[in-house]
């Protein structure tokens, strides 16, 4: 039985997490501090989704253009999403001014 403070996570945030070791090239645990999740968490999804890369011979350009196609919708998705956090907070913004004004 897990414990009652295990948090989960998408794969999507997974991934994320594991694209930001690779290209930063910080260590897990500089990674994992940042992002506020457990080193050893962390360092398992980079172990994992290693493995997962070598067991195969991957073809590269379908591979690439999944993955490219892939990362347009998350982007879009992200920009959708903080387009929305950016109306509410303009107008949580608006709301706080009257009520200071009064």
């Amino acid at each position: 039985m897990g414990s009652k403070y295990m948090r989960r996570y998408s794969d999507e945030y997974k991934r994320d997490a594991i694209e930001l070791v690779r290209s930063s090239g910080r260590t897990v645990t500089e990674v994992a501090r940042e992002l506020g999740i457990s080193s050893e968490s962390l360092r398992g999804w980079v172990k994992k989704a290693q493995a997962a890369g070598s067991g195969t011979g991957a073809t590269a350009a379908g591979s690439a253009a999944d993955d490219q196609d892939e990362e347009l919708r998350r982007l879009r998705k992200l920009t959708a999403e903080q387009a929305k956090t950016i109306e509410i907070l303009k107008k949580a913004t608006a709301f706080f001014v009257k009520e200071s004004d009064r």
